[in-house]
């Protein structure tokens, strides 16, 4: 049987046909070759040898670095980008004996695989450039010799990070550097990248001192802004390379969704099928009709137990192959991952089950087939796993196995949006205050800063030098150098992997498992979780929060542990508006407040215990987006389920976890880079509000990429809903893994109504419009009055809100924006708040015609506390229902004033009572929310209230 037969039979086996969700057959392509002029002769007799032609895209990148550009070159893997760009650097290297080059990748493994590409075309081509890695595991003897001798030295930016204050000693390669070469440029993106974008500007700076200018040459899987990440992590303009014209043989790419048929009747039911087991299913069905099989798994656990319950299985079935499979991942002997690479080569194993780190351009041959099990959270990451399967004579097949969350789901169901154009965008941000202080730090111990270069290097003003001398974390000498006075490497204490310095030591009886930020601690390792760690677990004992250790035990449960978390979020600046037709996106600088203040012990899907947790609140600032909902949503969707509960908040929630669901649709991240906040009311805008925001301190530039594709984010989350089969909301739609509210409320019908309200706001014919607001500009009241005034004459309430804030902002005596806000207040239903901004006007000015009018309307429908007469239970019913809005819209002191006079009328009103001991609790006086809890309790234990107050204060 032919192998195109045996790649074909998987997709019309009885037993995996009905949960194929798609098939996309990629046609077998032929190779465009392209002649180059003028090449040396050495080059020339070196491809003669190799019976190497080169394809169209290698020698368009080999003349556009002969011609001095930077090159980015985007093509897929296995199509020869490596060889494009070694061939003008050793063309230069034959040219000029004293030429370096420093080549920068990601990972150690690949980098010790390009060296020996690189010692073979030293011997094939007869030149002295002595290549060498230089990293961790470069034996200390060894060192030497290379910045000595090396002509081309591979490392990574670990590494790099901590040499560059060591100079002085590379000066010989420094002063020759020709090129700077960075493979699999796409792998810095979010902190990692934006911190080795810092690190790239440093090594420039250190590069000019000593005369050279290099030239950039980037590898990069396909993105949708290839030039503009190159462009960030360089800071210079590039040449971009992007047409792949190696050959390829037929490919089916198979999407695979194990939820097909699946019905769900109630959320969290345990007979969902198990993605790990369809995984292993069909990595044996392939392994036994002989067909070379690279698994793709999402953890270091997940790999190891395919493997071992494929071996298991293997040995009962066709026990010959079981020694032919194996698992690779991170953490193993370089010797025991150099075994596993040869064997797939040479085809002594079958089947391999590893984590992404074979993903990287590894050379391991090519496969017959690929199953990557779950998305591995980028298209990049997917298409680099399925470019392993593929020989450019005969078919293959790749299987991407969806689990139960929004993006696998969504591809499963928009296979057109899986298979088009690149959408994902590499983000790296240059504005985070604290990276931009950490590196600036680490450049003035390498060399002393002088005016100017803080401008012209990192794209930074100059004052923050100044505060930084204040802090006295630099010295400005008497020539007006700053430099970092102190003898240690401040590289030392900033990890490229993270923004925050502080770190926590995971301690297990003396040995250190690993370390974490605070945030990581309060999410994975407060006192009670249970961690994993290598496939083991472990139990957290306690935490030293000022010493920064978390002890823990290991342990075997069969249990897991979620924490639960409030959120606040205040605005401290907004910085642009995104108007797309009458829906504004805001975007700006947040305080975030997140309280853990409980975890669940859940054994599968079920609850089985729940303990309180003490830890300070984390508070951080960071950047967001936010947008607001108006009041006649809600009435809406109150009219449209007239007996459900909790409908409207149960939609903005909803809405706020699809969205973020699908962030990583369109901006390289994990969902878990971000976090969000939903509330029928917030303060700072006077609406319902969805917050979405940056999860890192300064923020990292994923909001503000997400206002660019906001449209697109919008119509994919519709999409996904619309898709979506279950009847209340699922983990495929509206549920989130890290929800700190154990995802309530939720109500999917109205979420779906709120989303489709947002597209509705979206009109085709009107152009986007952009504002950058200038916080420190000062804007002629009038002009800016004016502008919210005809927003409130269209009816865009919740646009010219946002401008009375901002002038109400700069001026709480404005009579005229006061006056308005409760005008627009009023019209929006929202009297009660209304009355408030009235009252703050006529503070201001009891003449004012327009608030007298107002206070009129106003004063039947919310009497003052000392008008209110209560005669009947009805009237204490309408009261309390009026308690509890101002309440929620946290207007506590006029709340609890007529909680008051309830009381007085009512003393035994349960709710009331709790109610009163809520007010207690959010006002931080906690021995009178405790009594309140008392009083209410003895009357009623069961009440909606009691049991609100009883969760605060148990």
């Amino acid at each position: 049987m032919s192998e195109v037969n045996k790649v074909d039979m998987f997709k019309n086996d009885v037993r995996y046909r009905e949960n194929i969700a798609h098939i996309e057959t990629i046609p077998a392509k032929k190779a465009s070759f392209k002649k180059v002029d003028n090449l040396n002769d050495r080059i020339i007799d070196y491809l003669d040898s190799k019976d190497v032609k080169l394809y169209k895209h290698q020698a368009d990148t080999y003349e556009a670095i002969k011609e001095d550009e930077n090159v980015i070159i985007t093509t897929p893997t296995a199509s020869g980008k490596t060889l494009a760009f070694n061939l003008p650097i050793m063309e230069t290297m034959i040219d000029d004996d004293e030429a370096t080059a420093l080549y920068i990748y990601p990972a150690k493994a690949l980098s010790n695989d390009q060296l020996h590409v690189l010692e073979n075309l030293e011997e094939a081509l007869d030149i002295k450039i002595n290549p060498r890695t230089y990293d961790g595991d470069t034996p200390r003897d060894q060192k030497r010799g290379i910045r000595e001798k090396s002509r081309i030295v591979l490392t990574n930016p670990y590494q790099l990070h901590l040499i560059l204050s060591w100079h002085h000693q590379w000066s010989r390669f420094y002063k020759n550097l020709r090129y700077i070469v960075i493979d699999e440029a796409h792998y810095y993106k979010g902190v990692f990248g934006s911190n080795v974008a810092f690190l790239i500007k440093r090594l420039k700076r250190i590069a000019n001192f000593y005369g050279s200018y290099p030239q950039f040459i980037l590898s990069s899987a396909t993105l949708a802004n290839p030039l503009e990440l190159a462009n960030r992590l360089t800071g210079e303009d590039f040449i971009l390379i992007d047409e792949d014209t190696s050959p390829s043989g037929e490919k089916d790419f198979i999407l695979y969704n194990p939820f097909k048929n699946y019905v769900r009747n109630k959320a969290y039911t345990q007979n969902a099928p198990s993605v790990h087991m369809e995984t292993e299913n069909i990595f044996m069905y392939l392994m036994l009709k002989e067909i070379q099989t690279l698994c793709f798994t999402i953890s270091r656990k997940t790999t190891e137990l395919i493997a071992m319950w494929a071996k298991k299985d293997m040995t009962q079935v066709k026990g010959k192959l079981a020694h032919r499979i194996a698992a690779y991942r991170a953490g193993y002997q370089a010797q025991e991952r150099r075994e596993i690479e040869e064997g797939l080569k040479s085809g002594k194993y079958l089947g391999v089950t590893c984590t992404n780190a074979l993903e990287l351009g590894i050379n391991i041959g090519s496969l017959d087939a690929v199953i990557i099990s779950g998305y591995p959270g980028t298209m990049i990451s997917t298409w680099q796993q399925s470019g392993r399967a593929g020989r450019s004579n005969q078919k293959s097949i790749a299987i991407l196995i969806a689990f139960e969350n929004q993006l696998d789901q969504y591809f499963m169901n928009n296979p057109k949006f899986f298979f088009d154009k690149p959408h994902e965008n590499a983000i790296i941000d240059l504005s985070n205050p604290i990276l931009q202080e950490a590196h600036l730090l680490c450049a003035a111990k390498e060399l002393p800063l002088k005016f100017g270069e803080c401008e012209k290097y990192f794209g930074i003003d100059e004052e923050i030098l100044d505060e930084l001398v204040s802090k006295k974390y630099l010295h400005e000498n008497h020539r007006g150098d700053y430099m970092y006075p102190y003898d240690d490497n401040p590289a030392m204490d900033h990890s490229l992997d993270q923004i925050s310095s502080e770190e926590f030591k995971v301690m297990n009886n003396g040995r250190l498992l690993e370390t974490m930020e605070r945030s990581q601690v309060y999410r994975e390792a407060h006192e009670g979780a249970i961690l994993i760690n290598k496939g083991d677990t472990y139990v957290v004992n306690s935490i030293n929060l000022a010493r920064g250790f978390v002890n823990v035990s290991k342990q075997n449960v069969d249990y897991h542990t979620m924490v639960l978390n409030k959120t606040e979020i205040n605005i401290k600046k907004k910085l642009s508006k995104t108007r797309y037709g009458r829906l504004t996106i805001n975007f700006g600088e947040l305080t975030v407040s997140e309280d853990y203040f409980k975890y669940k012990k859940m054994h599968f899907s079920k609850p089985i215990g729940t303990y309180p947790l003490d830890l300070p609140p984390l508070k951080f600032n960071t950047k967001g987006l936010w947008f607001t909902i108006p009041k006649r949503v809600k009435d809406t969707l109150e009219d449209m389920f007239p007996n459900e509960e909790e409908v409207f908040p149960g939609g903005l929630h909803g809405a706020e976890h699809a969205l973020i669901g699908l962030f990583p649709l369109h901006t390289m991240c994990d969902r878990f880079d971000i976090g969000g906040l939903s509330t029928n009311y917030h303060e700072d805008t006077q609406e319902a509000t969805i917050f979405i925001y940056d999860g890192y301190e300064g923020g990292i530039g994923i909001c503000e990429k997400a206002v660019d594709v906001f449209v697109d984010l919008l119509n994919s989350t519709i999409d996904l809903l619309n898709n979506c089969t279950c009847k209340k909301g699922c983990p495929a739609c509206i549920y989130s893994p890290k929800c700190g509210n154990d995802n309530k409320p939720l109500h999917k019908n109205a979420t779906k109504y709120i989303l489709e309200y947002m597209r509705e706001l979206i009109s085709k014919d009107e152009d986007i419009e952009k504002e950058e607001i200038i916080v420190e500009e000062i804007i002629e009241k009038d002009s800016e009055f004016d502008e919210a005034l005809e927003l409130y004459e269209k009816e865009d309430y919740s646009a010219s809100k946002d401008i009375l804030n901002n002038i109400i902002a700069k001026d709480k005596n404005n009579v005229d924006a006061l006056a308005l806000m409760a005008q627009i207040l009023y019209d929006q239903d929202q009297k009660d708040i209304s009355l408030l901004f009235t009252k703050k006007a006529l503070a201001v000015d009891k003449t004012n015609e327009k608030v007298n009018e107002l206070e009129v309307l106003l004063s039947g429908k919310s009497p003052k506390k000392e008008d209110i007469v209560l005669d009947s239970l009805d009237d204490v019913d309408t009261l309390y229902e009026e308690a509890y809005d101002l309440y929620n819209q946290g207007d506590l002191e006029t709340a609890s004033e007529i909680l008051e006079k309830i009381l007085d009328f009512d003393d035994g009103n349960s709710e009331a009572l709790a109610l009163m001991g809520l007010i207690y609790y959010h006002s931080g006086i906690f021995p009178k929310a405790v009594e309140y809890y008392r009083k209410a309790v003895k009357i009623n234990k069961n009440g909606e209230m009691v049991n609100q107050l009883k969760m605060r204060v148990s």
